[in-house]
């Protein structure tokens, strides 16, 4: 596989990669404060995604890729509001683990990387067309 062909390979999965990742940092978001259904259940479970690199054997070309979506096993926050649904017996609401401080700068951080190889693409692009209005003549 030539240069130009593979650094396309190689930026589109990193835009998958991140796309997925953006995915789950937006689930994080959206459930920051969602608790469980009853007293003392469990609430959301903030998701991590882990990246791995991954061979195409079609190509002979080392991408990356989702190796898994797991869960983070810290702490949940322990919140005093007794009217809620999901309050223990003392008045103790189980919160998510999910910090939005976290959570914004890992979105910011997937948002630029899938930028950088959305530039990648495109300079990739540009210079397979200046070869071939070379080679047109």
């Amino acid at each position: 596989m030539d240069p130009l062909s593979a650094a396309l390979k190689i930026s589109g999965s990193g835009m998958e990669a991140e796309a997925t990742r953006l995915r789950i940092v937006s689930e994080n978001i959206a459930n920051a404060r969602t608790t469980g259904d009853t007293p003392g259940a469990d609430p959301y479970r903030r998701k991590t995604v882990t990246f791995g690199a991954e061979l195409d054997r079609a190509t002979g070309v080392r991408t990356v890729g989702v190796q898994k979506i797991g869960v983070d096993k810290g702490d949940f926050v322990e919140e005093l509001d007794p009217s809620n649904p999901a309050a223990d017996a003392n008045g103790v609401v189980k919160m998510p683990n999910v910090n939005m401080l976290i959570e914004m700068a890992d979105l910011r951080e997937a948002n630029r990387s899938y930028e950088a190889n959305l530039q990648s693409i495109r300079q990739s692009r540009d210079l397979i067309s200046a070869t071939i209005d070379l080679l047109k003549g």
